[in-house]
């Protein structure tokens, strides 16, 4: 993960200005958002690592499969991307994307997984609780993770806070082993 961070950082730094300057920061969402969801077809991703497969075809497919969509910056990123065999990183590129988008709008975005659905209180409470701390509005996303066995894993940027029983487990383990 920090690996994919550190490359895809410097171009989603540099969309994100591209971005700002243009003042096209939501349709650059937008655009990544599509690229994401297209980079991470098993489909196109097994085209994406097969070397049988030329850039220029794979370059050609990707544009023809985002279509106008994608304006002319947005095709220039894909051509780069492919030329530079880092493609597959656009997922990250757009998370950091958001994650910049986020701070400069004064929010923050959180990801909380959980061994259980998490109801609507549950979600209000923890988003009061991180805005009390931040001071920033809080977006959160929930997912479910039955192998947490109960508590929560709470992501938001870079940090992770694993308060989850399986965490304390490993840590426990962890103590007991190095004992």
């Amino acid at each position: 993960m920090l690996e994919n961070n550190s490359i895809a950082r410097p171009y989603a730094s540099a969309i994100y200005e591209l971005a700002r300057e243009h003042s096209n920061v939501a349709e650059w969402s937008a655009m990544l958002e599509l690229l994401a969801t297209v980079t991470t077809d098993a489909n196109l991703r097994r085209l994406i690592f097969n070397p049988k497969v030329s850039r220029a075809r794979l370059q050609e497919l990707v544009l023809e499969v985002c279509g106008s969509a994608l304006d002319t910056y947005g095709q220039n990123l894909v051509k780069l991307l492919i030329q530079a065999e880092r493609l597959h990183y656009t997922p990250h590129i757009k998370e950091l994307y958001e994650q910049l988008r986020a701070h400069e709008e004064g929010r923050l975005e959180v990801e909380v997984i959980t061994a259980y659905e998490l109801d609507q209180q549950q979600r209000d409470d923890i988003a009061a609780a991180i805005k009390a701390r931040s001071g920033k509005a809080v977006n959160i996303s929930a997912s479910v993770d039955a192998a947490l066995i109960g508590g929560a894993v709470i992501r938001t940027g870079d940090a992770v806070v694993d308060a989850s029983l399986r965490g304390r487990l490993t840590r426990l383990h962890n103590e007991l082993v190095r004992g």
